[in-house]
């Protein structure tokens, strides 16, 4: 134990001091934190012999002798979830007495990845009520807590079993596996994209708004941009801006960004580059940037744009709320004839991927395991709770069990205008294979690769190389120990 905590110190003096060489960026998705890692090339998929032969820790033996729960978190999501579905489903005995605290800091600039950090760094010394007990990560930076000793071992130190997981999708344990096949997280979410549309212009443009037939009309990228000229003569954007399609390519990598050392553009993210350059070219995007003012107009239903490739989260978090005419925190309500509320539809699109997802991590030192273990079990484990998650907040859950009982149960989301979406989200997410496709510098290469291909989309840079070598000087800023095989 004594030698555990002192790997526990040492790698994170590393870790810390990577982080601080960091830069901060914009990031395209939920996160818009910076990490850097002592690490490289991390093999996402452990041999399943690895996995499926650990014993999970007994719960007999899990220590729970806290009298305070602290959880580390960059926003209120987890925290909703953890009140709204676990806390009248928690074990109360193991909670006698214990209070859960909520350490929240914001993603902006690093600031959660710092604090935690900080707080990782002082697990040792720290008084037992200021231990971290939990902390959450999204896939971006996932891998640098992934290979960390902070970092417990979900079977072997918090006692879920293989077969307490046996609904999860496999891609969401591939992304929270170790290079020694420990899994180091689990998640209530499946983040498996659709592509979601605007029905006016699709019955406008294409006579029909049906699910069914649109897909068939954009199953590929030829047909795609097929109806991409199409809404472009009624002066309708196929999609809103440059970074709309980047996780239907990125997500379908050979490779990840870096390996052993050496970071290579693939040929999907060239891919991507290619596709945008000429649809920007063409007209058939806005010229908007993820999360601008721009973007966000599109998702009005007379925005002029034809769809917006989300997971099951954009729904609630992002387009909902964008498409009304009157924002809830004004009166409105989510209802037919506030804005677009009802007039969007979905299908799988030209090409599956997934976006996100926040993995929920247990810290070494806790000592309240028994609570993470309950924890862990009701909100990624539990059907009937998952079920209630997805039912009452559109989130796809981690539970094939879980989607297939309310998809059986005739289930019909009314922003969608009814539509059933679930098998569509579930076709999606058992295709996502993460095999050797991450690394801990995901993050960085994202943001700087997609930001350096802006100004080459918008002609500002004159060609892809001159906007290679931009993104180049970049990471080379940002993370000081890879070098470039492209």
């Amino acid at each position: 134990m004594a030698q555990l905590k002192k790997v526990l110190a040492g790698s994170f003096a590393v870790m810390m001091t990577a982080t601080m060489m960091a830069g901060c960026g914009n990031s395209d998705s939920s996160s818009k934190s910076d990490a850097a890692s002592n690490g490289g090339n991390t093999d996402s998929k452990a041999p399943d012999s690895q996995v499926e032969s650990q014993e999970p820790a007994k719960t007999e033996d899990l220590v729970n002798t806290g009298k305070k729960y602290n959880i580390y978190v960059w926003n209120t999501e987890f925290k909703e979830r953890f009140e709204q579905f676990y806390w009248d489903k928690r074990d109360t005995a193991l909670w006698d007495g214990v209070e859960v605290n909520w350490i929240t800091n914001t993603n902006e600039g690093g600031v959660y990845q710092t604090k935690l950090d900080e707080a990782i760094a002082s697990q040792n010394s720290a008084a037992a009520d200021d231990k971290m007990d939990m902390f959450l990560v999204e896939i971006d930076y996932a891998k640098k807590y992934v290979e960390a000793d902070i970092t417990l071992d979900v079977i072997g130190e918090c006692g879920v079993s293989n077969d307490d997981m046996a609904n999860q999708y496999a891609y969401t344990r591939q992304a929270m596996t170790d290079k020694a096949g420990k899994l180091k997280g689990v998640s209530w979410q499946a983040c498996s994209g659709l592509f979601l549309y605007n029905a006016n212009y699709a019955k406008e443009v294409l006579g029909t708004d049906d699910p069914e037939q649109v897909q068939a009309m954009i199953s590929d990228w030829t047909k795609f941009e097929e109806v991409a000229a199409k809404m472009k003569e009624k002066g309708i954007a196929m999609v809103s801006g440059f970074d709309d399609t980047y996780r239907c390519f990125s997500n379908n990598v050979s490779a990840p960004w870096v390996t052993d050392g050496k970071i290579t553009v693939d040929p999907q993210i060239k891919a991507w580059v290619d596709q945008t350059k000429d649809w920007t070219d063409k007209g058939y995007n806005n010229k908007t940037v993820l999360w601008d003012k721009a973007w966000d107009a599109g998702q009005k239903i007379d925005g002029k744009t034809f769809g917006y490739f989300y997971p099951s989260w954009g729904i609630p978090f992002c387009l909902l709320p964008r498409t009304l005419d009157t924002p809830t925190d004004k009166g409105g309500k989510e209802e037919v004839g506030n804005g677009g509320y009802g007039l969007w539809r979905a299908c799988a699109g030209p090409q599956s991927y997934f976006w996100g997802g926040t993995w929920i991590c247990g810290a070494y030192g806790s000592d309240n395991i028994a609570i993470t273990r309950d924890i862990m079990l009701k909100l990624t484990c539990d059907t009937d709770i998952m079920a209630a998650i997805c039912d009452k907040t559109q989130d796809c859950v981690n539970n094939k069990a879980s989607l297939k009982k309310l998809s059986d149960g005739g289930y019909k989301n009314p922003f969608l205008g009814g539509q059933n979406v679930l098998n569509e989200l579930a076709a999606a997410a058992e295709k996502v294979d993460l095999t050797n496709k991450l690394s801990a510098y995901d993050q960085g290469c994202n943001e700087e690769f997609q930001a350096a291909m802006h100004d080459y989309f918008l002609g500002n840079t004159a060609t892809y190389e001159d906007a290679l070598k931009a993104f180049k000087s970049k990471i080379e800023t940002r993370y000081g120990d890879v070098k470039f095989d492209v």
